[in-house]
């Protein structure tokens, strides 16, 4: 199993990709429901696409050294919107579908928290591993062999504010508040 790299052009190329795959579905829907934080970028750029309403439900289940350990998944308490009410046809998004933990566990946690407003959730994700116990609704890329995906924001897991700092050129210190 060769790892994935993917540059930021091949990032967006597939997010426009997944965008005209959903399209070309003919499914309406009138919220874009994403999982932070893989599906976040993803999900901004649908809904600036689409112009829905978006939403986000803050998940993780990814740590150790460089990410790369699945621990226990951990929902926030509350979706985080600008509506006043979920949507009631709901694509939920992430950027990739690995174990399927996530996305299985999500239905039921939006069904027991938003039911109420909700009637039909589809899934859109870039990445489909083989290894998935979930089948997404809309998928760019199936992986058969499994690859571990280096994104192109992985950089900025490893990096701090100094780093920045240091690559800005800028050796001062900042300026205090008054």
């Amino acid at each position: 199993m060769a790892d994935l790299y993917v540059t930021w052009d091949e990032y967006h190329q597939k997010i426009e990709q997944l965008a005209a795959q959903i399209y070309q579905s003919g499914w309406e829907f009138n919220q874009i429901l994403c999982l932070a934080k893989g599906g976040l970028r993803v999900g901004d750029i649908l809904a600036r696409i689409y112009d829905v309403p978006l939403a986000i439900l803050a998940t993780s289940s990814y740590r150790g050294e460089g990410g790369r350990s699945r621990g226990t998944l951990v929902f926030s308490r509350d979706l985080t919107m600008t509506t006043p009410n979920l949507g009631s046809h709901i694509l939920l998004v992430d950027d990739l579908v690995d174990s399927g933990i996530t996305l299985k566990k999500t239905l039921p946690w939006l069904q027991c928290n938003y039911g109420f407003y909700v009637e039909e959730v589809r899934t859109a994700v870039i990445w489909y591993k083989a290894c998935s116990i979930v089948a997404p609704d809309y998928y760019v890329d199936y992986l058969p062999d499994n690859p571990w995906i280096h994104q192109p924001f992985e950089r900025y897991e490893i990096m701090d504010p100094q780093d920045c700092l240091a690559a800005s050129g800028t050796n001062s210190a900042p300026n205090a508040a008054p």
